[in-house]
């Protein structure tokens, strides 16, 4: 369970904001975050987990630290950029948000 509260503060931070931004621009109450972390609750939500993941454009395998998700993620790096570049996260962010403008474009979603 910490695991996945650490993920969660990492990509909080590499957005440039704290976990209570990130709470009140999901509509999750920051509780539950905190009581996740200090183990009061053993598990989030299906829902908070979609919302997390949608916020930072990830799956909800990643979030939970599924190595597949991972694998996955790294294998279109580097087909999109190449074997052996290093793809930083911002343009990592770029490809992904450049996605969602093309799946909005033509699909409307």
């Amino acid at each position: 369970m910490v695991f996945v509260y650490d993920l969660i503060e990492e990509l909080c931070i590499k957005k440039g904001i704290n976990v209570t931004t990130l709470c009140k621009e999901c509509k999750i109450p920051r509780s539950t975050l905190t009581d996740y972390k200090k183990g009061r609750i053993k598990s989030l939500s299906a829902d908070t987990l979609c919302k997390i993941a949608d916020y930072f454009s990830v799956s909800v395998g990643y979030l939970c630290g599924s190595p597949l998700e991972a694998a996955n993620e790294e294998a279109l790096k580097a087909l999109l950029f190449g074997e052996g570049t290093v793809v930083t996260d911002q343009m990592w962010q770029e490809v992904k948000d450049y996605a969602k403008f093309v799946k909005i474009k033509y699909l409307g979603q």
